[in-house]
């Protein structure tokens, strides 16, 4: 991707600069969601082999990765706005940020994670809802299925 495009304005430019990229409004909402449900978890999980990604929310028991997507920067089908100054530039620049989405999910499901994306604009209750099903379900399968535990200091069982 070419270098970074000249900004249209100091203003612009300002704002941008600003933008977080973690603890967002919406993962910080969610997370809160997730906590009052009783569901804990990792914050900022780095991805192993790939640097600088990492899992918005971790569930590393259960494998379950949930990354929040900015509408702008992830180009939400239903609220992406596409900038008219610069306009190749940041199409390509949000492009490149979906094919990287697309390859962290790919990444993570071959390691046997479970990969959930949640956009801005959804409801931190409704989404926490479903993580909550989802985690649920995904613990139940979990412990139906053999596994082996340890008791005491050595004691193998298949359970």
């Amino acid at each position: 991707m070419p270098e970074g495009p000249v900004p249209s304005s100091a203003g612009v430019s300002g704002r941008m600069q600003r933008q977080r990229r973690k603890d967002t409004e919406p993962e910080l909402a969610l997370r809160r969601a997730l906590h009052r449900a009783g569901l804990r978890y990792r914050v900022g999980l780095p991805v192993t082999g790939l640097p600088r990604r990492s899992v918005d929310i971790a569930f590393t028991r259960i494998k379950l990765a949930v990354f929040v997507d900015g509408c702008f920067w992830h180009g939400c089908p239903q609220h992406a706005t596409w900038p008219k100054a610069n306009a190749a530039w940041w199409e390509a620049k949000i492009l490149k940020n979906r094919e990287r989405d697309g390859d962290t999910t790919r990444k993570l499901e071959d390691k046997g994670w479970t990969v959930i994306r949640i956009w801005e604009h959804e409801s931190a209750e409704d989404a926490a809802a479903r993580l909550l099903d989802l985690a649920r379900g995904m613990r139940a399968a979990a412990t139906t299925s053999p596994r082996v535990a340890t008791v005491g200091s050595s004691t193998p069982l298949i359970g």
